[in-house]
């Protein structure tokens, strides 16, 4: 797995390329200090992943991680941050980052890394906390848009939330078999995989 680190402070990007070659499957290919750097070295490099910090000066990571996806839509992007800031989450989200972490925890970087080269898309344990608190802040939703009925969308906020398929049945006054049936339709209509993927749509679409 090749690997670029961006982070502005030295002894982080140190920190984590020791941490990351530390396993023999990975190579930090490429190490830069800013979100500019960061965007110039995945075209140069074209990494299975890039580990790069928000906060940094000339251009911060959600507006390079940005930049590259409207280049490169299948990047892989993993961002780090000491800062456990509503927005970034959302802005991180609505991006298209694969995952989003904080620097204090280095035990979960390399299992997340692992996990977004496979596509999968991770966050911290602190940010899935703080999820159930971002989705009151929603605001109105025009599934409308998306083909969506009304009942498909009540439900898409329950996968959101994290219930399993007999507490939607249970909120909604449904059958486990009427919610997988109702979910089903739901993939096929936004061309998504599962529900890990569904729940980050509706997320990417809070207003």
């Amino acid at each position: 797995m090749r690997v670029v680190v961006v982070d502005d402070d030295p002894l982080i990007t140190m920190a984590l390329k020791t941490i990351l070659e530390a396993d023999p499957e990975v190579e930090v290919c490429a190490e830069g200090s800013s979100g500019l750097e960061g965007v110039k070295l995945y075209r140069q490099e074209r990494p299975d992943v890039l580990l790069m910090d928000i906060r940094m000066k000339e251009m911060n990571g959600l507006e390079a991680s940005a930049r590259i996806l409207r280049e490169f839509p299948e990047a892989r992007i993993l961002l780090l941050t000491t800062f456990l800031d509503d927005e970034y989450i959302i802005r991180a989200i609505r991006t298209g980052a694969r995952g989003y972490l904080l620097k204090q925890d280095y035990g979960s970087i390399l299992p997340s890394l692992r996990a977004v080269c496979t596509g999968q898309t991770v966050f911290g344990n602190e940010i899935t906390a703080k999820i159930p608190d971002l989705l009151k802040k929603k605001g109105n939703f025009n599934y409308e848009v998306h083909g969506l009925l009304e009942r498909e969308y009540q439900l898409i906020c329950l996968v959101a939330e994290g219930l399993s398929n007999r507490e939607i049945a249970e909120q909604m006054y449904l059958s486990e078999g009427t919610v997988r049936n109702y979910l089903s339709s739901i993939l096929d209509k936004l061309e998504l995989r599962d529900r890990t993927q569904l729940a980050i749509f509706y997320y990417r679409n809070l207003p």
